[in-house]
């Protein structure tokens, strides 16, 4: 096969590295923007934080009359300050401590039993390999080939099993189990069981663990030859164990609290809205001017360069136009953010007013793209993981979206709306007989709204509603 050359003309389109950097900052909550900054502060020298005058300093001082002065106590200075140290004292370090972690409350424990080393090496392994929720979710001949390697102890799932059953009579009661029916009867053995409720819970979670997941209380009821009342009665045993016990131990646990920082702060007052943007803790940057005069001096009075100085002069450059080109993104970022939130604003007007989610109106990506002109690309990565805080609270901006529904008689209504009427029939329902899909479809076909069964299905999943099986009381 001959081996030819050929022109070939085509038109190609790429990104350059300065816009995908402004697409990812376009992206950034604020939280993440303010990071971002900073560690763009520390890549590149030429870029600074500016430093913001304090109140204090924008203040005028005040002019203080003679007799406010003539009041003031003439009290020596030396008279204001407390020896009470001498020479040898020396200063001891404050030491801050987050408490113990679950882990080491159990190693602890286990310090007051009686066990071998050997015993008590594979113990702390085993409390190791127990997650937060306090489950030991993997299985023993696992663990086994672990320590084996880690640890250099030959042992056997049987052996484990022995070491396990040590730590399941450690405190919280339930921890080291290694599924939800072992977790609630360990709770349950460290309970008196003195009453007919306590026995029957046993029984139902020892014998019948699957068909009361499922909640086939009639079957239940029947097999066990109980009344209806001592069958709630033991139910309501079983709901007052942890289904996580490693959540009942809180000292020295990690906070998973997510906290929310709002990217736009929007106040109502007398009908008239007024919208910016929270950069309080977000840095302003700007260009040293050290830099910017150690170019010019770089450059001589006929406008050529010294070749020593060539490459100097080129690194410079290269970092300004970076700098440049960053505060540049940072303020189109602000620029696009404020006018896809103000079309947002002006969309959602009505709701806006007092929060009522009733007054929703449909809205899509497309109609804040075609409202602002820019892509519907664009308005997805503005609203993704931002939050708009309004005077009845914190709002995801994507919560806002939703899609338009038909009615019989042709009006445009949210899904928000169908939402609310599906949990208000939900939350109104009989628990001893829970509507299903197609029940719930009738009711909500009955009321105008065209809508199909797997559509309500959806939107019951959307709004962490399980199915009518498992919403099934008695």
């Amino acid at each position: 096969m001959a081996i030819n050359q050929k022109q070939v003309l085509s038109l190609q389109q790429k990104l350059s590295p300065q816009q995908i950097q402004m697409i990812k900052l376009l992206e950034l909550p604020t939280v993440q923007l303010e990071q971002r900054i900073k560690q763009e502060i520390e890549d590149n020298i030429v870029l600074e934080e500016e430093e913001r005058s304090s109140e204090d300093e924008e203040q005028q001082p005040q002019e203080i009359s003679v007799d406010e002065y003539l009041r003031e106590d003439d009290t020596p200075s030396y008279k204001s300050h407390i020896n009470n140290f001498s020479k040898d004292d020396k200063q001891r370090p404050v030491y801050l401590t987050e408490g113990r972690s679950l882990q080491e409350y159990l190693v602890e424990q286990l310090g007051y039993r009686n066990l071998s080393e050997r015993d008590m090496r594979l113990a702390v392994y085993l409390i190791g390999s127990i997650d937060e929720d306090g489950y030991l979710r993997r299985d023993l001949e696992s663990v086994a080939d672990d320590i084996a390697f880690t640890v250099g102890i030959e042992t056997s799932a049987e052996e484990l099993e022995r070491i396990l059953g040590i730590i399941h009579e450690l405190e919280p009661a339930g921890i080291g189990a290694r599924d939800l029916r072992e977790c609630l009867l360990l709770q349950m053995s460290q309970m008196p069981v003195n009453t007919r409720s306590r026995r029957l819970a046993r029984r139902i979670l020892t014998n019948y663990f699957d068909e009361f997941v499922k909640k086939h209380y009639e079957k239940l009821m029947a097999r066990l030859q109980v009344s209806e009342e001592d069958f709630r009665e033991a139910i309501a045993e079983i709901r007052r164990l942890s289904p996580k016990p490693g959540n009942l131990y809180a000292e020295g646990g990690t906070d998973t609290t997510p906290y929310i920082i709002p990217d736009f702060i929007l106040d109502c007052q007398d009908g008239r809205f007024n919208l910016s943007m929270n950069s309080g803790n977000v840095p302003e940057v700007r260009v040293n001017r050290r830099y910017v005069e150690m170019l010019r001096d770089m450059v001589g009075a006929d406008g050529k360069v010294k070749e020593r100085d060539r490459e100097a002069l080129q690194f410079v450059k290269s970092k300004i136009d970076s700098a440049k080109w960053f505060i540049s993104a940072i303020k189109q970022r602000h620029d696009t953010l404020m006018r896809t939130m103000q079309a947002i604003l002006d969309y959602q007007q009505e709701y806006f007013r007092d929060g009522d989610r009733s007054k929703l109106r449909p809205m899509i990506l497309k109609d804040i793209a075609d409202r602002t002109g820019l892509d519907v690309s664009t308005i997805s990565r503005v609203v993704n993981s931002k939050y708009v805080q309004t005077q009845f609270g914190i709002i995801l901006l994507k919560s806002l979206f939703s899609e338009a529904m038909q009615t019989d008689s042709g009006e445009e209504v949210s899904s928000y709306e169908i939402k609310n009427i599906l949990r208000q029939c939900i939350d109104e329902e009989d628990k001893r007989r829970p509507l299903t899909d197609e029940t719930l479809m009738d009711i909500l076909n009955s009321k105008g709204y065209r809508i199909a069964r797997r559509t309500v299905a959806k939107y019951r999943e959307m709004l962490g509603i399980p199915v009518a099986r498992l919403r099934k009381q008695i």
